[in-house]
């Protein structure tokens, strides 16, 4: 085979690649997903796309006789020099790992606010090397993935969904107050417990852990009912 045919076949083993990791790229980019599946969906999307690429273009490269030639005598020295290769690419190598650990593990996800080193932003951008964090002056803070996966790192959006009903009452302290408490608590599951003392009153508080907010509020109506419910019949209240 004439060498410009071997160039050709190349050429078009590139092209093809190119093409074809344009179009699985744009295909996985189409969803419009949430961010915690945003975030693992683009990094697993950016290693595709690249491993294709790479493949395509070594193929390519082997199709050449002097390249093959090459190749073999790489191969022949195989140790040697993955130990270099590995040595020298062991930072981004690395930062790649990390990449692919923060897109499972999510400590942040696209869209996050998080604080590294003191200094706060949003998360942009998850490469597969680095993350690009936009700062409120719009600048942006770059990050190696080693550094994020290795760090502390406070993540402001990602906070528990758990809300306490709480609510407080004022009980005369001419009344016998630990029997007040002890009335108070056969009405809730969570804590009774003084939060001020007055001249004349003292302020007490029930608070009952929910799952949500919109529980803790149901729940904090429910229990201004049952507290005012139970202190009228141990007599706190006339």
């Amino acid at each position: 085979m004439h060498s410009w045919h071997r160039l050709l076949t190349a050429a078009v083993v590139v092209t093809v690649t190119l093409v074809l990791a344009k179009l699985v790229d744009k295909a996985l980019s189409r969803r419009e997903l949430a961010p915690e599946v945003a975030t693992r969906y683009r990094t697993i999307r950016r290693a595709v796309t690249t491993a294709i690429v790479f493949v395509g273009v070594l193929s390519a490269l082997l199709v050449i006789p002097q390249v093959r030639a090459i190749a073999g005598g790489i191969l022949a020295s195989s140790a040697v020099i993955g130990l270099i290769i590995g040595f020298a690419a062991q930072r981004t190598l690395g930062n790649a790992i990390a990449g692919l650990l923060i897109a499972f593990s999510q400590p942040l996800r696209l869209g996050d606010t998080i604080i590294v080193d003191d200094v706060e932003g949003t998360v942009e951008e998850i490469g597969l090397t680095y993350t690009f964090i936009r700062t409120g002056d719009d600048t942006r803070f770059v990050i190696p993935n080693e550094k994020l996966a290795s760090d502390t790192i406070r993540n402001l959006t990602i906070r528990s969904t758990e809300q306490a009903a709480e609510i407080t009452m004022e009980i005369p302290l001419d009344q016998d107050l630990d029997a007040a408490l002890e009335a108070l608590r056969s009405e809730t599951s969570g804590d009774v417990y003084v939060s001020s003392l007055g001249e004349k009153t003292a302020v007490v508080t029930m608070c009952e852990p929910t799952p949500s907010l919109a529980d803790a509020e149901r729940l904090a109506r429910d229990l201004r009912v049952r507290a005012h419910r139970r202190l009228r019949a141990a007599g706190v209240f006339a």
